[in-house]
């Protein structure tokens, strides 16, 4: 399996590259910003994009969904995100970002698979109100991208429109915190953590 991690934008947006295999199709996760690099990424193991998942849909996160022609998955209680400016947030950057792209909604528990790679969706609300982690499930089981959920050491914000701290808290606790205690978060922004590091010292969860 390829899982390639490309930080972009000024936010330092986590942007992940998933594929079998050098040569196959490959899900890109929030490319925010910076359509070439991510694209230089791609062309590394000469992979073709086969659809974008959003794990929210703020700016950073969606910047560049319009840039390679592909569908879009966000949960649907994030879909008006993708759709109006001020809610995602480009407005306060002067900027009427809209995504264009064909966009398809998922929901808990969805599996969303390419080839060999099977993503579980974990609806975790409380940063924005259809906030996700994607848990795989094949070809490994212990990796879990947590966009702006979980972060090491830290939580998503959660004073933005649609936020709630004491959501995200307990979403992170149900959902998240009963992984085994080795499976490695990856998240939105930051360095990569694991379930029981945050577990015995992330301030935000005990």
């Amino acid at each position: 399996m390829i899982l390639e991690i490309v930080s972009v934008g000024t936010m330092q947006v986590n942007c992940y590259i998933l594929a079998s295999s050098p040569g196959s199709s490959a899900i890109i996760i929030d490319p925010g910003d910076q359509a070439d690099k991510i694209q230089r990424v791609l062309d590394k193991d000469q992979l073709k994009p086969a659809f974008i998942i959003n794990t929210h849909g703020h700016y950073d996160h969606i910047g560049c969904d319009n840039k390679f022609g592909v569908p879009v998955y966000i949960h649907q209680e994030d879909l008006a995100l993708l759709k109006d400016p001020e809610l995602n947030l480009s407005s306060l950057f002067s900027l009427d970002y809209q995504v264009k792209s064909k966009v398809k909604t998922v929901k808990e528990e969805d599996i969303i698979e390419l080839d060999d790679i099977s993503l579980k969706v974990l609806h975790i609300p409380g940063h924005t109100p259809g906030g996700i982690a994607l848990l795989m499930q094949k070809p490994e089981n212990k990796i879990v991208f947590t966009g702006d959920t979980l972060f090491f050491q830290g939580i998503g914000r959660s004073d933005l429109a649609g936020g709630s701290e004491e959501l995200l808290i307990r979403s992170i606790k149900e959902k998240l915190m009963v992984l085994p205690e080795d499976t490695v978060i990856h998240p939105g922004h930051g360095p990569s953590s694991t379930i029981g590091r945050e577990k015995r010292s992330n301030s935000f969860l005990n």
